[in-house]
């Protein structure tokens, strides 16, 4: 047994903990398990921790999950990567609100060029062909295909993959307990068989909860150099990744179509505003993602702080803003509004680019 990976997942149910705060301290003490050791009082001393999170660091009812979480790793041949750890992926080390622990199922590959390709669940046979086409010119490519195992545009990506015999990576919104969409049981079988991999940042007990896809997302972004935005219309979940990915400094593509086309507006919007390089050809974006391979360093884009006219979001990003990271119950408590109405409030300003929401239910401004 791992007894790092054991304080770790540990530390990480804790109430509100989340991949910052939980580097901080890593960064602080040095390991996971020192941490968990720590006295209180010494807890309660380090900024963004607090009383209420320094109480739960050291239960046992934490450490018990744990233990359970590292017994059922094993049984079902599941791997657990820190991000101490050297074969973490090092383009989504770089990010800075990057999952502290990864669960794989298979095997990342770690000698290709990742290509992270999403889109909408409602996918066109315009999607469709781009997508066959891109992939058969990047087959004699070392390559690999980054995606969501959704239906639509992920589900293409990962068929087409299998068939080219290129690998290719499944990101869950959930624990690697199950497959959601069900249907895609065979599929992500398929993915492990041919080299790829099933990854999350969820344990055994989470399900697939809709804020769960946003965080999926910046996963999906993180992983490649390339994030490619097939079709989606405004408020899909794919405008997420490409903002991530913005935020992230990668190269965003957009396939553009018809300004009557639903699921081609939210990509037109992005190539409207330089959020999205447009796709000329396919074979001008081969060629592009296998000639801008420079080493990509800890920078980000500049961020334009946004015009927001609803009032009660503009609260929200001033209070988000003051606080540098806020907690949804800190939200909760001063925004007049009851869960399910502050939780599809942040959501609008996640996909809108204002916010982004961090590990433990925590919000912080898209700029930082």
């Amino acid at each position: 047994m791992n007894t790092e990976h054991l304080y770790a997942i540990a530390l990480r149910s804790c109430h509100q903990l989340g991949n910052l705060n939980y580097k901080k301290l890593i960064d602080e003490f040095g390991s996971a398990e020192q941490v968990w050791n720590l006295p209180k009082s010494s807890l309660k001393q380090i900024f963004g921790i607090g009383d209420k999170r320094s109480e739960e660091i050291g239960s046992e009812k934490h450490l018990d999950f744990a233990t359970s979480e590292l017994q059922f790793c094993e049984k079902n041949d599941i791997k657990i990567i820190s991000f101490q750890d050297k074969d973490y992926p090092q383009l989504l080390r770089e990010c800075p609100d990057a999952p502290v622990l990864l669960f794989v199922k298979g095997q990342i590959p770690d000698d290709t060029h990742n290509v992270s390709i999403v889109g909408t669940r409602n996918i066109t046979s315009y999607g469709k062909q781009f997508i066959d086409d891109f992939l058969s010119e990047l087959k004699s490519k070392k390559v690999s295909t980054i995606s969501g195992l959704a239906y639509g545009v992920d589900a293409q990506v990962h068929e087409k993959s299998l068939q080219l015999n290129i690998p290719t990576v499944a990101v869950l919104a959930h624990g690697l307990h199950m497959i959601y969409p069900s249907k895609h049981h065979r599929l992500s079988h398929q993915i492990i068989d041919n080299g790829g991999a099933l990854i999350s940042e969820y344990t055994s007990k989470s399900k697939p909860d809709r804020e769960h896809f946003l965080q999926r997302n910046r996963i999906i972004a993180g992983f490649s150099q390339q994030c490619i935005i097939v079709e989606s219309a405004f408020g899909g979940g794919s405008m997420n990744t490409a903002n991530f990915a913005n935020d992230y400094n990668r190269d965003v593509f957009a396939l553009p179509g018809k300004l009557s086309d639903k699921y081609s507006q939210g990509c037109n919007l992005l190539i409207s505003q330089n959020k999205a390089q447009i796709i000329h050809s396919v074979s001008d974006l081969v060629q592009t993602c296998f000639t801008n391979q420079a080493e990509v360093g800890n920078l980000f884009s500049e961020f334009e702080i946004p015009t927001i006219d609803n009032p009660i979001q503009s609260e929200i990003y001033r209070l988000i803003q003051e606080k540098i990271s806020i907690s949804f119950d800190e939200l909760l408590n001063k925004i007049d509004k009851n869960p399910q109405e502050l939780l599809n409030i942040l959501l609008e300003m996640e996909l809108l680019g204002c916010i982004k929401s961090q590990s433990g239910k925590n919000y912080t401004c898209s700029n930082y």
